[in-house]
């Protein structure tokens, strides 16, 4: 903990941080300190600790904000949270205004909310020495410096801001500290975690320096103050693991975006429903006809989750069909595996579909790319009808097809566990990168059972509105016509 604070303690139980980022985020010495990056990391309990560092200075107050008074008092929240730590310390709580009182000057930690930005007006000649932002990216930025603006101390004791905060790409969060980030601006930096950076408001740009007396010296009379960012995720909680073993279960059974931002600290993923897929545009049935023409497309990965790729790609395969114009998807398989592993996967599918049905893959470029498809057709997979694509155009291209079939009705998807899954990777779509081995194993078995079939100019799909489509991506014009490529797709036996 900081020099000063104190730890608090009675006969059964001591309350101090877990080693990590908890610790480093209660020793920053930083004017501003943002712990954050992921769900689980403790990091509101370490908020909640930050204030004792002040606790038996005369005068000494802090106050912690959420966005709304809910978010304060629910079930489980700040306000809860709060008595498993500070009656340890002999406060008094004050449930009337949402305050605690540390004996014995009446030291205060108070909580409040600022729903709106006028809120922040209520604070105006405050001097607050310890300001918490819960979830600092639920406010705005006009908020955050407004109140920064009333970190003052009367006590003698130098005032901090602390914050905690999610992955939110649109937030004024994200470009505050995106010199934490990766290159890409998508995950922290692990190298850069902790470290201070100084800055300045010239009009309303921020001007970094990697030092105080660097912005001193290209502006005289200013006064930088300083920041650092501390990420955290759920494996730098091990208490929280210990004592609800499920949590990291139920981040992972999160819906797409909202698992990469929570479980994996992806600070890019963003919800992009609607600019290639509906949900909406997909009608759902129990069976499908006979007699239909069937194939099932990978995309293949060889990647299993590890240390170092807490979230790789997923092999994917398709089955997909055709039958007087309509296409049906009838079925996901998706494997997270080694290479052996994914070719068992490959073959046992393959046995439950039939000989009937068709087995394509994206194929890489070169003669690697060529030979993956000879190993699966001769030694994988003989008796099949294999084939392999080369793709052309990048994802979104790719895509437009099915986007544009899907949009006037002539998708449907057979009912079962895997539609949630598939509907939501295809509603974030395209995602900076996140998953999109369906929506390419779609493309890929779209554009197979497309040709020659359902899409000669005049048909259903030759006529959808294309021009929809492209406003709702921004691209200027879009193919309405179709040419089946001379020769049909490479096949072998």
């Amino acid at each position: 903990m900081p020099s000063g604070a104190r730890a608090c303690s009675d006969a059964a139980v001591r309350i101090e941080p877990q080693p990590g980022p908890q610790t480093e985020f209660l020793r920053s010495s930083a004017d501003i300190t943002i712990y954050g990056g992921a769900a689980g990391g403790g990091k509101t309990f370490g908020l909640l600790l930050e204030p004792l560092y002040g606790v038996g200075t005369p005068g000494f107050g802090s106050v912690i904000f959420r966005r709304t008074y809910p978010e304060i008092t629910s079930e489980g929240s700040l306000w809860d949270t709060s008595f498993l730590i500070y009656p340890i310390c002999g406060a008094t709580a004050k449930e009337t205004d949402l305050s605690w009182s540390f004996p014995p000057h009446g030291d205060t930690v108070s909580f409040a909310h600022a729903e709106h930005e006028k809120d922040v007006y209520k604070y105006q000649g405050s001097q607050i020495c310890m300001i918490g932002f819960d979830q600092v990216e639920s406010f705005t930025e006009f908020q955050f410096f407004y109140l920064l603006s009333r970190n003052r101390s009367v006590c003698g004791i130098r005032p901090c801001v602390r914050a905690t905060c999610n992955p939110d790409p649109d937030s004024w969060v994200h470009g505050f500290i995106s010199w934490w980030l990766d290159s890409e601006g998508r995950f922290p930096d692990p190298e850069k975690s902790g470290r201070i950076r100084w800055f300045i408001r010239d009009g309303d740009d921020f001007v970094w320096g990697d030092t105080r007396s660097e912005l001193l010296e290209a502006y005289p009379g200013r006064d930088p103050k300083s920041v650092s960012f501390i990420p955290a995720s759920l494996a730098d909680n091990p208490a929280l693991e210990g004592v609800d073993p499920g949590y990291r279960g139920r981040l992972d059974a999160m819906p797409l975006v909202d698992r990469a931002r929570l479980l994996y600290g992806d600070w890019s993923i963003r919800v992009a429903a609607g600019n290639m897929f509906r949900r909406e545009w997909f009608g759902v049935v129990e069976g499908v006809p006979s007699g239909m023409r069937t194939v099932r497309c990978w995309d293949l990965a060889a990647t299993e989750p590890s240390s170092s790729n807490r979230d790789p790609d997923y092999t994917v395969g398709l089955l997909y069909g055709a039958h007087e114009g309509l296409f049906y998807a009838l079925d996901v398989v998706r494997v997270r595996a080694n290479p052996g592993n994914v070719e068992g996967v490959v073959k046992h599918t393959a046995v439950v579909d039939g000989y009937g049905t068709e087995v394509g893959f994206e194929q890489e470029g070169g003669s690697a790319g060529k030979g993956v498809i000879e190993h699966y057709a001769r030694d994988v997979l003989p008796g099949y009808v294999v084939f392999g694509e080369r793709p052309t155009g990048d994802k979104a291209t790719r895509a437009m097809l099915p986007s544009a079939a899907a949009q006037h009705g002539l998708i449907r998807l057979v009912r079962g566990a895997w539609n949630h899954s598939f509907l939501s990777e295809l509603e974030a779509f395209p995602t900076n990168g996140v998953h999109d081995d369906q929506v390419d194993a779609l493309s890929l078995a779209h554009e197979h059972l497309s040709r020659g079939y359902g899409q000669q100019p005049g048909s259903p799909v030759a006529q959808a509105s294309a021009s929809a489509t492209a406003r709702a991506r921004g691209i200027p014009s879009m193919r309405t016509d179709y040419e089946p490529s001379s020769g049909g797709a490479p096949r072998m036996r």
